[in-house]
């Protein structure tokens, strides 16, 4: 039976394949066509072995398809063969253009549906142990991207620079020393950093540090893109930092202790 030309956006979660809705894989399992991004698990793509499933991903300087480009495939492939699910990685509503491709797809006269997805700006973090918010620590949190469209660093970043919230970056591995720049210009330059590459999958590595000298971990522990940055001091409640702290009878001064955990 031909189903009616139909587009659900479906966020596919942080990287581990168990962190994803159930509504999203019963969305998977009735699609027709599954376009589907760089970043997403391709364990995902077996809740759709009746579908066709085309790569659309985009990564730094490496873009398959273009914004455009993928618009019309939706149109295209949702008139021809019925439900077409947008994978994308994460929540597709939190630096996705998501909304970008349900409003063309809208304008079309598809149907539409967005299914959330559990965001990495959230779930990283808590994976090595990092609590985006925490009493009497941070009261908030800032989500940011670290580059623009423009391929500038965010003028956000400077903001966030001034508060006392928790900073997450997502993909601003590129501008890491022009964010620890905004930073130390606003006298945080012992504030703690962590950054998370690969977070929730079996490839996850991570690195420790402070705005003074994060630009060197990442150097030393070679991380790349993509990863999340967070910034404030809840980093000191990560995994890989409290084992430490439970094995020493003494804690040292914040700023040394954390660049003690570069090597």
């Amino acid at each position: 039976m031909y189903n009616l030309p139909k587009l659900s956006v479906v966020g596919a979660g942080p990287g581990d394949p168990e962190l994803i809705t159930i509504k999203a894989v019963n969305a998977l399992k009735s699609a027709k066509v599954v376009l589907y991004d760089a970043l997403i698990n391709r364990e995902l793509l077996e809740y759709a072995p009746q579908a066709e499933h085309v790569f659309v991903g985009k990564r730094k300087d490496k873009h398959r398809y273009s914004q455009d480009e993928i618009n019309e495939l939706i149109v295209k492939y949702a008139l021809e063969r019925g439900h077409v699910v947008r994978l994308k990685g994460g929540d597709p509503f939190v630096f996705g253009r998501g909304s970008e491709e349900i409003s063309y797809a809208k304008s079309k006269g598809l149907e539409t549906e967005v299914v959330s997805g559990i965001t990495s700006s959230v779930a990283v973090p808590a994976n090595v142990g990092i609590p985006l918010t925490q009493r009497g620590t941070s009261e908030s949190f800032w989500v940011i991207t670290g580059t623009t469209s423009q391929r500038k660093l965010s003028d956000d970043v400077h903001l966030a620079a001034q508060s006392t919230a928790t900073v997450v970056i997502l993909m601003g591995m590129g501008k890491i020393a022009g964010i620890a720049e905004v930073f130390s210009r606003f006298g945080k330059e012992d504030t703690p950093v962590g950054i998370i590459q690969n977070g929730t999958t079996e490839n996850e590595k991570s690195g420790f540090g402070t705005i003074r000298n994060i630009v060197e971990v990442v150097n030393d522990k070679k991380l790349t893109a993509p990863a999340i940055i967070v910034i404030g001091e809840v980093v000191k409640e990560a995994n890989a930092l409290q084992k430490v702290y439970h094995n020493i009878n003494s804690v040292p001064e914040r700023s040394e202790f954390l660049k003690s955990q570069v090597t």
